[in-house]
């Protein structure tokens, strides 16, 4: 069983940046590959970034390629969104996610485990 605990979520202007942490709990987090995922209202939940588990490839949504940036650190058993040059169009709740073994797919079912999800709100 893994808990994600989300924060670093909030309200930023246009052209800014925030940064977004995502907490594991239980063992094996070098087993999980980690998603970012987020959902605007009304809409569906979309994939934003993902990391594997294996050799940390990267897969990112073409919006966000350039200006987002996701990391991860095992000891600390967490993983790092780096949100830079926000628009508003990249306000949402932003979800982490993980998978044992997989790799990084923009599937939400795919995904095991979630957070709860923290807000970005990006001004214009």
């Amino acid at each position: 069983q893994v808990q994600l605990v989300e924060s670093g979520g909030g309200l930023v202007q246009a052209g800014g940046s925030l940064r977004l942490s995502c907490a594991a709990s239980g063992r094996s987090f070098s087993s999980y590959t980690m998603g970012w995922f987020r959902q605007a209202p009304g809409k569906e939940r979309e994939f934003v970034v993902g990391i594997t588990y294996s050799d940390g490839s990267t897969n990112y949504k073409d919006s966000v390629k350039g200006r987002f940036t996701i990391s991860r650190d095992n000891a600390k058993n967490t993983v790092y969104l780096q949100m830079n040059s926000l628009k508003p169009e990249d306000t949402a709740v932003y979800y982490c996610a993980a998978r044992k073994y997989g790799i990084a797919i923009d599937i939400p079912a795919r995904y095991d485990y979630w957070g709860q999800g923290t807000q970005v709100t990006v001004s214009s």
